[in-house]
């Protein structure tokens, strides 16, 4: 979504598009989506992506600790119900190119859903305790879980260099935890499950994703064909969700439904979410997945400083170093990747 952030979106902040194989060019044809010439597209594609994905936890974030919102599922719904009115207005209108949503490609898609819903609720929840810049570097365990996943799973090899990236982002969110003055067990909870769901939606997602491609009337499956599947098949499970976690009694209670400005963020929670899927998917078809791998994990830095001095968090200077170490970490993983991608080409 890495991140994901929580987005409505496949291949942002925790999805591996080197090894989806996402076709720059395929996926978008000429005829729709028009970008006009731009002296430099790669890094106004970058900085567009950056800003959307950092302002989106930010505003998370701001929705669920600043206003005391305790209806996360009830958010991530909302979010989902923006995303698919955006993305169906832009399809019918013929901005966009989307797949039509058969019941085939539904059964197919099914069980990456469900886990879907699982990672963005967790997300959330976990969001509610976490301050940001300790969650960025909590989040780097999805990529110790997902690179493990792949070597079992599907046998792949990864260098030296990634593996010890990989443990340097376990040592730093050990001590990142332990050094966290505002150290909450349930958030650290729910974000230790939103890792296992993040990997297993990788996983699961490289699995199906030729089913998945089969199943279609055209043979593809573009990004913005799964923001809108992922994004309907969520409503369902939302709406039942959010009965089983009883947050319809808090809802009607709450009299932050009845601040047009409280329903003016979180529907630009949703817009900035859909913006991701639209910016990460305009970056990757100006520069590489790889690239895209690298300024995910360099927009963590800045992400976590402003995370930090907006929310006024509390730390110390065990934690912070502990922080800017898993960040660094990150960029190794990102750089180990991008080393051995260009080896195996």
């Amino acid at each position: 979504m890495a991140s994901r952030s929580t987005t409505g979106s496949f291949g942002v902040d925790g999805t591996d598009l080197e090894d989806v194989k996402v076709s720059k060019d395929r996926d978008c044809p000429s005829h729709y989506i028009r970008l006009p010439n731009i002296q430099n597209p790669s890094l106004l594609s970058g900085l567009a992506y950056c800003i959307a994905s950092c302002s989106m936890i930010l505003v998370n974030k701001f929705v669920l600790s600043g206003y005391g919102f305790s209806a996360g599922i009830f958010l991530m719904l909302y979010q989902n119900i923006v995303s698919v009115a955006i993305v169906s207005t832009l399809s019918l209108s013929g901005v966009i190119q989307t797949e039509p949503l058969t019941w085939k490609l539904i059964k197919v898609w099914l069980p990456v859903n469900i886990i879907f819903v699982g990672m963005l609720i967790t997300s959330m929840f976990s969001l509610k305790y976490i301050n940001v810049a300790m969650l960025t570097i909590l989040k780097n365990v999805a990529n110790v879980l997902t690179a493990s996943g792949e070597t079992y799973f599907f046998k792949k090899q990864h260098d030296r260099q990634v593996w010890i990236s990989l443990m340097l982002m376990i040592i730093s969110a050990i001590a990142g935890g332990v050094t966290d003055l505002s150290f909450h067990p349930v958030g650290y909870t729910w974000q230790f499950f939103n890792c296992l769901l993040t990997a297993a939606y990788s996983l699961t997602l490289r699995h199906v994703m030729d089913s998945a491609k089969q199943a279609t009337k055209s043979g593809n499956l573009n990004e913005l064909s799964m923001v809108l599947l992922n994004n309907v098949l969520s409503l369902p499970s939302g709406i039942i969700l959010v009965l089983g976690f009883n947050e319809v009694e808090y809802l009607l209670e709450t009299p932050l439904l009845r601040t047009p400005m409280f329903w003016l963020v979180i529907t630009a929670s949703g817009v900035l979410g859909l913006a991701i899927s639209f910016t990460s998917m305009w970056f990757l078809r100006q520069t590489s997945a790889t690239t895209y791998s690298l300024v995910g994990s360099l927009n963590k830095i800045p992400l976590s400083i402003v995370g930090i001095l907006l929310f006024k968090v509390r730390t110390s200077m065990e934690n912070s170093i502990s922080i800017l170490f898993g960040l660094l970490a990150g960029v190794f993983f990102a750089r180990a990747k991008l080393r051995g991608s260009s080896q195996s080409s």
